[in-house]
C-alpha cells in the first residue's frame, strides 16, 4: 500500500510522515532530493537552468515511485511526484522560470512516467492557511525560508486547493490550522481515527473523498 502526505510548505508534512509511520509500523520514504548537480548553476540564473533542475528532481521521484510500487511494505511517502509536478514545477512556469516549450517537453516525459505508475492508494493533505505556514516556517527557523513571500505562499495554496479538488484517487483532507498533532495526542488521535475509519472501517470505499 502506498500513502503520500501531501501540504504546502510549513505544513507539517514530513513531521505527520514519521508520527504515522510509528503510530502504523508502516515504512516512511523520504524525498531523497538534497542532492542536485544543477542546484548552484540554478541559483545563478533560475530561468537557464529551470527545465536541467526540474528533469533531475522528476527522475529521482519517479525512481523513488518506481521502488514504493514494488515494496511488499506499506510505505507513506512524504510528498508525491505529483506534487513536484502539479504545484512546484506548475508555479515555476507561471513565474516566467520555464519556458512553454521546455515546459511541454518535461509533461511529455511525466506523462510517460505517470502511465507506468498509479496513484497512491491514500493521499493525505494538510491543508493550512498562509498565516499559520508563515507561524510554522518561522518557528522552525531554516535560513533559506524566511524570504519566502506571503504572495508565494498563497500562489502555492491556491495550486493545491485546485489540485485537490481535481485529484482523482481517495484523499482525506485535514485541516490543520487548529491541530498540533506534534504536541497534542488528542489533535494526533482525530487523524488516525479518521485514517483508521478509511482504511479499517467497515466500508473503506463507500466515500472516495473526506473534507473535515
Amino acid at each position: 500500500m502506498h500513502i503520500g502526505v501531501a501540504g504546502n510548505i510549513g505544513a507539517g508534512k514530513t513531521t505527520l510522515t514519521k508520527m504515522l509511520a510509528e503510530h502504523y509500523g508502516w515504512t516512511p520514504k523520504f524525498e531523497a532530493v538534497s542532492y542536485n548537480p544543477y542546484l548552484e548553476d540554478y541559483y545563478r540564473d533560475i530561468q537557464r537552468w529551470s527545465y536541467n533542475l526540474e528533469t533531475y528532481f522528476l527522475a529521482q521521484r519517479f525512481k523513488d515511485t518506481l521502488a514504493i510500487s514494488k515494496s511488499d511494505d506499506v510505505i507513506i511517502q512524504d510528498r508525491t511526484i505529483l506534487e513536484g509536478v502539479y504545484i512546484f514545477v506548475a508555479n515555476n512556469r507561471a513565474q516566467g522560470n520555464l519556458s512553454d516549450r521546455d515546459y511541454e517537453t518535461y509533461m511529455q516525459l511525466f506523462e510517460l512516467m505517470l502511465s507506468t505508475i498509479k496513484l497512491p492508494d491514500l493521499l493525505i493533505y494538510l491543508r493550512c492557511s498562509v498565516p499559520h505556514l508563515v507561524t510554522q516556517i518561522q518557528k522552525r527557523g531554516r535560513d533559506y525560508e524566511q524570504g519566502m513571500s506571503l504572495e508565494y505562499l498563497s500562489g502555492l495554496n491556491e495550486r493545491y486547493e485546485s489540485w485537490i479538488d481535481s485529484y482523482k484517487g481517495r484523499v482525506l483532507v485535514i485541516d490543520a490550522d487548529q491541530l498540533d498533532f506534534e504536541h497534542r495526542p488528542e489533535d494526533f488521535e482525530t487523524i488516525t481515527d479518521r485514517i483508521d475509519a478509511l482504511l479499517f472501517g467497515l466500508f473503506p470505499d463507500s466515500d472516495n473523498k473526506l473534507i473535515r
